[in-house]
């Protein structure tokens, strides 16, 4: 992979884990129902969305990281990174 690639990667996955992090609260908050079934219902979704968050914030900094080292590696020219 050429450094923009992982450069768009790892924005898509910053993008993601910021919007998993605003479902997560949407969730809880306006997808509660009238049941307690309903409630704990939205409360588990929400919290399950929102653990999605850490893993997406992770994988951005990978990227963003690789991108970085991908510039210095051997054998990618100029022309290759641009394609």
């Amino acid at each position: 992979m050429n450094s923009s690639i992982c450069r768009t990667l790892s924005t898509i996955c910053f993008q993601a884990g910021m919007l998993s992090i605003v479902l997560s609260i949407w969730i809880w908050w306006f997808v509660n129902g009238d049941s307690p079934e309903e409630q704990a219902h939205a409360e588990r979704f929400g919290i399950f969305v929102g653990l999605w968050a850490p893993t997406l914030l992770i994988l951005s900094n990978r990227f963003d990281r690789f991108a970085d080292k991908a510039k210095c590696l051997p054998g990618l020219s100029e022309s290759s990174d641009k394609s």
